[in-house]
């Protein structure tokens, strides 16, 4: 995310002796003067192979869901994603408080989107005071992909 200068928070809370949830919220607007803007939620269940959570490697189901609204050469797209995925991680101790970790995620996405040429008159999508939408459909897509820092609060 910032590669993408995408600022996201995200929070996790041990649930178990194997497991944690893990929720992170994310969003940009006109990154880099690229027009795209950018808001999403994400939650996920994660189960440790360790036996301590926060500790060495996982494995988590997780949900996404995110409205966006960019433009990629000449077209422009504007809608709304949900999916579901599975991501993999390593954790590693920093000490008491702090974890370097690293992890990646792949996923389907469900989304629903209004998909136009950025010459085209952007009204002409409104039927009967509603948007309409002209593009529907699933895709497979990396839900996460990083290395982050944590800190541990007892």
């Amino acid at each position: 995310m910032l590669l993408a200068l995408t600022p996201n928070v995200e929070f996790e809370m041990v649930t178990g002796e194997h497991s944690s949830v893990n929720l992170g919220a994310f969003g940009h607007s006109k990154p880099y003067g690229f027009n795209s803007e950018v808001l999403g939620l994400q939650a996920e269940y994660r189960y440790w192979f360790n036996g301590r959570p926060m500790t060495r490697e996982y494995i988590g189901l997780g949900a996404l869901g995110t409205t966006y609204k960019m433009q990629l050469g000449d077209y422009m797209y504007d809608g709304d994603a949900v999916g579901l995925g599975l991501t993999a991680g390593y954790s590693i101790s920093l000490g008491k408080k702090l974890n370097l970790e690293f992890y990646g995620g792949f996923g389907l996405l469900g989304f629903k989107q209004k998909y136009y040429y950025k010459d085209d008159t952007y009204e002409d999508y409104f039927n009967d005071g509603n948007i309409t939408t002209n593009s529907k459909g699933f895709k497979l897509f990396p839900t996460k992909l990083g290395v982050s820092i944590s800190y541990i609060i007892n």
